[in-house]
């Protein structure tokens, strides 16, 4: 019986702050071939998303990762071996298995990635995947936003900030503003994406540039950072605004004893609404957000933007970057070759 030489990525302790290198550990390992119903897979890239610093925490109510176990995430991968008639060998798959370069898996547990001339495999980990439905769901369902209202949006250079934006607009927001961590993302957010404003958040007063930016006030603000963030949005919220808690990107690596914003009292007295949300709660949705997607990427209201490393062991330090907030859009490991044909130049990609 032959079995598969892998390599994946193990949690070796949980992190201080800042995740570093010896919180990991790369594992050679060998797999059984895949039985009955199931398939093997090659990855061909892996997603690194703010959310798993949670995970390697150990946090009431939410899930965490076991110590000395391979870590997993979005993947997008290729099936060379198959035991299930639906999943023919050669067939791009999406699933939840990645931080490996192989993975067997129920045929089940994978979904068909059907090639679209014109939008790039890395789209589908992107805009038209976990971060695009996020920004989709916490828009429509969580924030409610009508056309004509004002949205503010942090970490907005982020692939979920950058497809809340985008998003945003294409659903009639009266003025679209975020805020990111350079100039070359401020830049980026307004000439490359739409957005009506942006600002880098060093700055002296962050609600005074909240205020200054959004000067009608803000109807919805999608919160992916927290901490000083959603204090200075708190200051600018109209009455009856909704606050989307999407994540916390700024605590992730002191997830105990962070104070709170000391202006709560406006969720009083303003009428506020503030609610989080996690994505897995709304799946069902799912497939009709891809169609609608779709469209938008292909006559280009849309764009899917992401940073690509090469090899899983850059995968860690991919991670440390992402929480440094030194990508821009998805950033996304690259595992193996790509097996799709490579977009047209007039593909909405970045």
């Amino acid at each position: 019986m032959t079995r598969y030489e892998t390599r994946e990525v193990h949690l070796a302790r949980r992190p201080d702050g800042m995740p570093v290198t010896d919180d990991f550990r790369m594992i050679t390992t060998s797999l059984e071939p895949p039985g009955p119903g199931q398939v093997l897979v090659r990855n061909v890239l892996m997603s690194v998303d703010p959310y798993m610093r949670v995970r390697m925490a150990k946090l009431p109510s939410y899930p965490h990762w076991e110590l000395d176990q391979v870590m997993d995430g979005s993947a997008i991968g290729v099936v060379e071996r198959s035991e299930h008639p639906d999943l023919p060998v050669g067939t791009v798959v999406s699933h939840r298995l990645g931080w490996r370069e192989h993975a067997v898996l129920d045929a089940g547990h994978a979904s068909t990635v059907r090639h679209i001339d014109g939008i790039p495999l890395t789209a589908h980990l992107g805009v038209l995947g976990m971060a695009g439905f996020t920004a989709y769901v916490g828009l429509t369902q969580i924030g409610a936003l009508t056309p004509g209202e004002s949205l503010y949006v942090s970490g907005a250079a982020g692939a979920v900030g950058s497809a809340v934006g985008q998003i945003a607009r294409i659903l009639g927001a009266g003025r679209v503003v975020g805020s990111a961590g350079t100039p070359a993302k401020v830049a980026y957010l307004v000439d490359g994406l739409g957005f009506d404003g942006a600002f880098d958040y060093h700055v002296e007063s962050l609600s005074e540039c909240v205020a200054t930016n959004i000067p009608d006030g803000i109807d919805v603000y999608f919160d992916n950072v927290g901490g000083g963030h959603l204090q200075a949005a708190l200051d600018s919220m109209n009455q009856h605004g909704r606050i989307v808690v999407c994540g916390a990107i700024g605590e992730y690596n002191a997830l105990r004893g962070q104070p709170g914003p000391s202006n709560l009292i406006y969720v009083l007295t303003k009428r506020l609404r503030m609610e989080g949300f996690t994505i897995r709660e709304h799946m069902a949705e799912y497939p009709a957000f891809v169609a609608r997607a779709t469209t938008w990427l292909l006559d280009g209201q849309l764009r899917s933007t992401d940073t690509v490393v090469s090899g899983l062991e850059s995968a860690v330090d991919a991670f440390r970057d992402l929480l440094a907030g030194r990508n821009i859009g998805k950033m996304l490991v690259r595992l193996s070759e790509d097996p799709t044909p490579p977009p047209d130049r007039g593909a909405a990609s970045a």
